[in-house]
């Protein structure tokens, strides 16, 4: 089988094994029914914490876990190779929020925020999707008034992962008739409310909101960042979050490989295992190929972050690894199915679970359509939305 080790640290690979056995003790067994009540036990939150997986890469001065991009990408991974739902609770509330909070945040918003949410006592959400905007970040409706030394806050978020559960939303309003800013609202001020959404076709376990912002009063304080620069701050966190959503699918596939490839060697039909006909060796291996191919890329990525690139420097190659991940997830997760015949397509098995989570990947933090936008525009030079 493919290496997975070539060019780890020892410290690598230590957290992808701690990962791997938090999976497989704490996650994989609850998955299912998690997944049935559209809800994962709140409890896992602070055993992340407890963890360290919601601080990885977070300077230790604010509770973290000095860890490297590649750490993150294999703990990621590993989430991902679990539960997708769980993956993303931490992909958003760390890799969107926290490391946002630290990059971009000023020292007093470093030492209210950072400890709680790395410790899992708090979750963070991103607030940038609104129902009339998704690929469209720059048309948000969602408006922030400057009154004396506040800003009162109007509009409406959708599709909101953390939303219900979240202590502060990341939360980009425009200022301006071309400027968006940026702020940490917490979420229990007066006129904010979210409402779940139920009824998702995966990452059910997810908690998954509306939010409704009638009126809601925050002071200067609570701005991150520049007053017209919070696009920029959106858009550099979700190239970082492209990262792991990359990781996040190759674990889904890997899950969905590892289910199949079991389950071939068990299965008989014409008295031998359905793993001795070529047609379903070719399935597992075109499916194992594809999901090297997608850990590769995104291992690239994570290196190129580890080497010092900066988001902008390096969104391109997550485009590219968020897309190939995504698509390889979806492709593989239903190729496994097909190895599973009728009992793939019942939830005793989890292939179809697997299959759910992955059609998602190749919406959020960016369509497949639009990493290829993003992609093409590097290639030429010229921008086919203009």
């Amino acid at each position: 089988m493919f290496s997975r080790d070539f060019g780890l640290t020892e410290t690598q690979r230590d957290i992808r094994a701690m990962a791997a056995e938090f999976v497989d003790t704490e996650i994989v067994p609850h998955a299912r029914d998690w997944d049935r009540d559209e809800r994962v036990d709140p409890r896992i939150v602070r055993r992340l914490g407890e963890l360290g997986f919601l601080g990885l890469g977070v300077p230790e001065e604010y509770g973290g876990v000095e860890a490297d991009t590649l750490s993150y990408v294999l703990a990621t991974e590993e989430l991902g190779r679990g539960d997708s739902s769980v993956r993303g609770i931490v992909s958003v509330s760390l890799g969107l929020v926290t490391k946002t909070i630290v990059s971009h945040g000023t020292e007093a918003q470093r030492k209210e925020w950072v400890p709680r949410l790395v410790s899992g006592e708090a979750l963070g959400c991103f607030a940038l999707t609104e129902p009339g905007t998704g690929s469209d970040a720059g048309s948000l409706a969602t408006r922030a008034t400057r009154d004396g030394d506040d800003w009162v806050i109007d509009g409406t978020k959708m599709f909101i992962t953390n939303g219900t559960w979240a202590k502060v939303a990341l939360l980009f309003a425009r200022t301006g008739e071309s400027a968006v800013t940026a702020f940490l609202v917490p979420t229990d001020t007066p006129g904010f409310t979210a409402t779940e959404i139920h009824g998702k076709l995966g990452l059910r376990g997810q908690a998954t909101a509306e939010l409704v912002l009638d009126g809601v009063r925050v002071p200067d304080s609570a701005r991150i960042g520049e007053v017209g620069k919070g696009l920029g701050i959106a858009l550099g966190a979700l190239s970082r979050g492209r990262i792991s959503v990359a990781a996040g699918a190759v674990g889904v596939a890997q899950a969905a490989l590892d289910a199949a490839v079991a389950y071939s060697v068990e299965r008989e039909q014409f008295g031998k295992p359905i793993a001795s006909f070529q047609l379903v060796q070719e399935l597992l291996a075109d499916a194992a190929v594809d999901v090297h191919a997608s850990r590769l890329l995104t291992h690239q990525v994570a290196r190129m972050a580890d080497a010092g690139a900066g988001p902008k420097e390096y969104a391109t190659d997550a485009s590219a690894a968020k897309y190939h991940a995504a698509e390889t997830a979806v492709r593989v997760s239903n190729n496994c199915l097909q190895v599973f015949g009728g009992y793939g397509f019942i939830d005793e098995y989890p292939v179809g679970k697997y299959l759910r989570d992955a059609r998602v990947l190749t919406l959020y933090e960016g369509t497949s359509q639009v990493q290829k936008l993003i992609i093409g525009r590097a290639l030429t030079g010229v921008n086919a939305m203009a």
